[in-house]
Parts: C-alpha cells; structure tokens; sequence
C-alpha cells in the first residue's frame, strides 16, 4: 500500500499504543503460567505471532473487548502439530526458540524473508549447552529453526552483542525449569533496557530473577521451578515509547503555530525508549512530560543536531534520523552497528531513503549522521522497506519537505501501530491511501 502525506500542521491529542515489547512478553509469561487475563494488549501482526505460538503449545488465547483470555500451558509447552510461523517478528521466534526447548520433542520455528535473514546463532548454542537440540537448517544460525528438547537448566555463556532478546527467551524460559539458568555475558550487553522490560515483567508475573556484576561482564540469573502467576490473575500492558517516539517527533517539527501535540499514555515504566523526551529536549524542543498524568505534550521548535549513542535504544534511530533532517547542524548516530540487524538494515535505509529527500547523510558500519542544516527537503517517492518503523519514520519527515511524499509499504504500520496513519490525519495532517 502506497501511502501520500503532503507538508502538514499539527495539533490535537492523541493516544500511544500500547507496548509491543511487553505485549510480547506477557503473552508468553501468561502462557507459561496456568492462565491469565491481560489487559490493554497490542494486537498487531507481530503480537499475533506470539498468540500463535502458544496456542501450538497447547495453550489457547481469546480476544476479548479490552483484554487477552490466555489459557496457558502451565510451563509445560506440548510439542507443536505444526510448524510455528514467527511470520515478521523477530521477538517471537527469539522468545519462541526457548520456550521449545522445554518441549518433550521438536519444534520447527520460520517466518518471512526478512526474518529468515537475522541471526540466532548465539541462542542456538545456548540451547545446546542447557543440553537440548538447536540447528538451523540452512547451518547459518538462520531460521528455518528446529528445536529439540527437554532442558533442566544450567549456565550458558554468550555474547551480548547481538540481541538482547536472547536473554529475555532465556530467563523467561529458565524460571520453569528444574535448576534454572545463569547467563553469562561475554561482552557489552546491547538493548539492556530490554532486559530491565523482560525482569520487570517477571517480577509482575510472581517471577524472581536478576542480574549482578562480574569480573569480565554481567551475569542474568533465574531460578528454577517457579510459577508464573500474576497478581489477581491480570496483567496491564503500558503505553509504547517506540510509538510514542513518533507522535512526540511530529510535534516537534510540525505542530501548528500557538498550538501542541499532547500524546496520552506516556506514564513511566523501564522502557529504554522513553530517552526520546531527552533527546528532544536536547535538540532544542519544548516538551513536557507530566509522568503522573502519563502525558507528554510538544510544541513546535527550532531543532538543532545532537550526537545519540543508540546502544541501549536500537528502536529510536530511526525517528532520531527524521528529526536530524530537519534539525539545524549535524545529527550523529552512533553505537548503531546492531540496528542494521533488525527488519532490516535500518541504518543504510534511512541514509538511502533520507537522501532521497535531498538530505544529505553520511555512515559507517557504527555510525548514521544526518546534516540537516545542509538539506532541504523535498516530496519524494520513498521505500518503506517492509519495516514499520522505517515507514513511520520517513512519515515523520515528510511532514516537513517541500510538496506531498509517497511511502511504499504503508500497510506495514501494522506490526506495531496499526492505525498509525489514522491518528496523524485526526491530528491534522494530509494523508492519502
């Protein structure tokens, strides 16, 4: 689906999504559990995945109204009739992967193109040292992935500079084994605010796990023979800062004079992606955010070039290049070599989609950097590239180039936000599908 935005003012209130990344992890922590109810989720075609995948461990999830009626596998998952399609979600198949292994037999786990190209090795292997089956088919530490085990627990040891979802899949799954999982890390964890999301939610879930400094790195731990079982029976799913990145962005850049963007949901939790309301406020943007209230209200203003280290915040690069294109200086990204592992190399996207712009940009393997005070952008035709966050990102700025902006791939928007393009025309802007 092609989606046309043409230069737009802004104003208005509206409401983020909620977290992808917990939805995530409370579907599968509700699964693991003996059921659970959990609130405010975000249904879109990433979570959907996960729903998928625990109904093929014997588990069942229902749509209600307002909630999700999971019927979980009691840590227990059944060895699936089928094949699991992880379809375009990495988080999934990641969280998926570990939650097989403590099947009494095997799993086949693929998705998408997209998703059979990023990486599992490590995950693999620590499968493999907890004493159960991991292989790609194709050898390449890519889905297609076939899963065998039980495994009890023990200590693995890998890198964290791949995925931080590799630890998440662990913990969540080494809570209900016999001995439990340690894992050891053998260089600097990347996305760890990720993890703090997945302890967080643990701990709401009944779960207690954690993490302690050692010579060397850090070290994740989870005990064995717990039981997943949220307070009351439900779980209530926060606001997504990802999501949010973008609706505090369009503001920034192109709320109507006198007037201001006020996004609801905002409210305080261990989302790494909550950064974005510093980073605006460092390039210059009038921005408040009443944590209480869970408000965050922008006006627009003169933005200026900053550098980010997006180590600990892959998902905010690409609203951060939006920003750059528009932002007076030189916008610098660094710490971003990860972020080219994700639905796609989103760092070589926004370079190549943001020139097309006419905004003149710059990268190596580590770094993006945007000089915005050197471009002036105008109505392109741009690829999406399959990526939600690539679309949504390019929307950003196409709100301000010079003449209407075409997106390829607009139907994207729905792996995290699905009526992403709705909510920018109630808020003013010119869209066209």
């Amino acid at each position: 689906m092609d989606v046309e935005i043409d230069p737009s003012t802004l104003s208005g209130s509206a409401r983020a999504p909620s977290s992808k990344s917990y939805t995530h992890r409370a579907i599968l922590a509700a699964g693991y559990s003996g059921g659970a109810l959990v609130y405010d989720p975000l249904v879109s075609a990433d979570t959907k995945a996960t729903m998928r995948a625990v109904d093929a461990f014997g588990g069942d999830v229902t749509r209600e109204s307002d909630h999700l009626n999971v019927d979980g596998f009691d840590g227990r998952p059944e060895v699936p009739g089928d094949v699991i399609d992880c379809a375009n979600s990495g988080t999934t198949m990641r969280l998926v992967t570990a939650a097989a292994a403590l099947a009494d037999g095997g799993t086949v786990l693929t998705g998408d193109s997209s998703l059979r190209s990023r990486p599992h090795g490590p995950l693999l292997r620590a499968v493999e040292e907890l004493g159960g089956s991991a292989r790609s088919t194709r050898g390449n530490g890519q889905a297609p992935l076939v899963v065998d085990g039980p495994i009890s627990g023990g200590t693995v040891s890998m890198p964290g500079d791949v995925s931080s979802q590799f630890v998440t899949a662990l913990l969540m799954a080494g809570a209900v084994t016999e001995e439990g999982v340690e894992v050891e890390l053998e260089t600097e964890l990347k996305s760890a605010p990720y993890v703090d999301i997945t302890l967080e939610l643990l701990d709401e879930f009944g779960i207690e796990a954690g993490k302690r400094q050692v010579d060397g790195g850090g070290v994740y731990h989870v005990e064995g023979g717990q039981f997943y079982e949220p307070a009351d029976g439900e779980y209530h799913v926060p606001g997504d800062f990802s999501s949010i990145s973008y609706l505090l962005a369009v503001g920034a850049i192109a709320a109507e004079e006198d007037g201001e963007v006020r996004v609801r949901g905002a409210y305080p939790s261990a989302q790494g992606d909550s950064k974005i309301v510093g980073i605006l406020g460092r390039m210059g943007a009038d921005v408040d955010w009443n944590r209480d209230d869970g408000v965050a209200t922008v006006e627009r203003s003169a933005l200026s070039g900053v550098e980010v280290d997006v180590g600990d915040t892959p998902d905010l690069l690409p609203t951060i290049a939006a920003l750059g294109a528009v932002a007076e200086g030189e916008t610098r990204i660094v710490n971003c070599e990860h972020v080219r592992y994700k639905e796609t190399d989103r760092v070589s996207a926004m370079a190549e989609e943001l020139e097309k712009l006419g905004v003149e940009t710059e990268e190596t393997e580590e770094t993006l950097t945007i000089r915005g005070g050197e471009s002036e952008l105008t109505g392109a035709q741009l690829d999406g590239r399959g990526d939600h966050r690539i679309v949504m990102s390019l929307a950003v700025a196409a709100l301000a180039a010079d003449g209407p902006t075409t997106i390829s791939g607009g139907e994207h928007v729905d792996v995290s936000f699905p009526d992403f393009f709705e909510v920018l025309y109630d808020l003013g802007a010119t869209v066209n599908r």
